[in-house]
């Protein structure tokens, strides 16, 4: 902007992003608002939780550290962003954010005095804690959307599933491919006492055998895998092949197990390659909807691609935490400039 603008400052630029007070949340409250005036409300509206990462050299940037960059697909110097979006079909807008701490931060008073972290943030926090925290600001909010999608970074955490159950969201979320689960209930049992010597039995233990996710699906046939279309892309409908039981998880210790769905999807073009995913979706939700629901996801990537591309969220010179925050409320205003633009609103 300071390039292009005729008689632009550079120092009040500076200023406006690392060092004035506006609030940030205050902005992004706004975007979410907004962006569900727009979609809210139809039964197709989905919440997506899903990270993206900036490559950064250095150890001044707030909360830059040797982590997973997706992007490139390695361990990388970088800063990693948790970032919510709202949307219904391809109308997808970033409408709030964490920035992940690594526990190197947050053990290092140094650090956080240097990039001006707030002290209430330096408790160490991790992405999926992180993910729960927005969709908490999403309700709160009162946005209307019909389930929350989260990938396989997320689904792996048995707690978080199990939290966003209790709290009565509706859920689709990737696993990977090594997931247990129970094709029979579970039904956890103190097993009893067999001998007067040592200790009497006190853990729960399952009385049906746990089995992976991908050696179930290797081991059905070919005729239960049905073809479904999970949406339009650039070439035409997505035809996919999927398979869909009911099954349980429990994670060793509550008293009793819980029956979700698992849908797996393959790509007829490629079929090694699967996915996995879970669901909380009511029982007679029926498989071609679960599937629906499990490709939305791809919006999402698209919209943290353009927010690169287009809005400029990976192009920055920022260090502080204030810094970082204005400049990703800053990028969703102007994602929510485009969206209102493209979708005629």
């Amino acid at each position: 902007m300071a390039e292009v603008v005729p008689n632009s400052n550079d120092q009040a630029y500076q200023h406006f992003m690392s060092k004035s007070p506006w609030d940030h949340r205050a902005v992004l409250s706004q975007v979410a608002s907004d962006v569900d005036a727009s979609i809210g409300g139809c039964g197709d509206c989905f919440l997506v939780i899903d990270e993206s990462a900036v490559a950064k050299k250095g150890k001044k940037s707030v909360g830059v550290a040797r982590q997973w960059n997706g992007r490139l697909g390695k361990v990388d110097n970088c800063q990693v962003g948790v970032f919510a979006a709202l949307g219904c079909g391809d109308e997808v807008s970033l409408i709030n954010e964490r920035l992940y701490l690594p526990r190197e931060w947050v053990d290092s008073p140094r650090r956080c005095d240097e990039a001006k972290i707030p002290e209430n943030e330096r408790a160490f926090r991790t992405k999926a804690e992180l993910a729960m925290e927005m969709v908490g600001d999403a309700r709160r909010q009162g946005l209307r959307y019909a389930w929350t999608g989260l990938d396989g970074g997320y689904g792996k955490e048995g707690w978080l599933l199990r939290a966003l159950d209790s709290d009565g969201e509706t859920w689709v979320a990737d696993v990977h491919r090594d997931q247990a689960v129970y094709l029979e209930d579970p039904m956890p049992t103190v097993p009893e006492r067999r001998s007067s010597k040592g200790k009497a039995p006190s853990r729960l233990v399952a009385q049906t055998t746990s089995v992976r996710v991908d050696r179930w699906a290797a081991a059905q046939p070919e005729s239960d895998w049905r073809k479904v279309i999970v949406r339009e892309g650039t070439k035409g409908a997505l035809a996919v092949q999927v398979l869909h039981r009911r099954v349980w998880l429990w994670d060793g210790e509550e008293p009793t197990g819980h029956c979700w769905h698992l849908i797996v999807r393959r790509e007829i073009t490629s079929p090694q390659e699967i996915k996995y995913s879970l669901s909380n979706a009511p029982e007679a939700t029926t498989p071609e909807r679960l599937a629906y629901q499990q490709a939305q996801r791809f919006w999402v990537e698209q919209a943290l691609r353009n927010a690169k591309s287009e809005a400029g969220l990976g192009d920055y010179q920022l260090r502080l935490w204030q810094g970082w925050h204005h400049h990703m409320a800053m990028v969703m205003l102007a994602m929510l400039f485009m969206f209102e633009v493209s979708s005629g609103t």
